[in-house]
């Protein structure tokens, strides 16, 4: 039986990070909206958001990297 190491670390990672997500956004928010309302919550989520994005920018450059050295190597 072969199993595809690289294809389950993927797929681990990304069960992560959307669990991560999760916790974040659902039960952070969701607490944040118990202990201090609705207007405390919104400004949770932008905050959040925010912090998200240096993050998103980083992971899309390496996405963008990654694409170019495949598409060298294939040169």
């Amino acid at each position: 039986m072969s199993r595809d190491l690289r294809e389950y670390a993927r797929q681990t990672n990304k069960r992560l990070f959307f669990g991560f997500l999760f916790l974040l956004f659902v039960v952070g928010g969701g607490l944040i909206y118990i202990m201090y309302g609705r207007e405390a919550a919104m400004l949770g989520l932008i905050c959040m958001l925010l912090g998200l994005l240096p993050l998103a920018l980083v992971w899309l450059t390496m996405q963008l990297l990654s694409w170019l050295a495949n598409r060298e190597a294939k040169e």
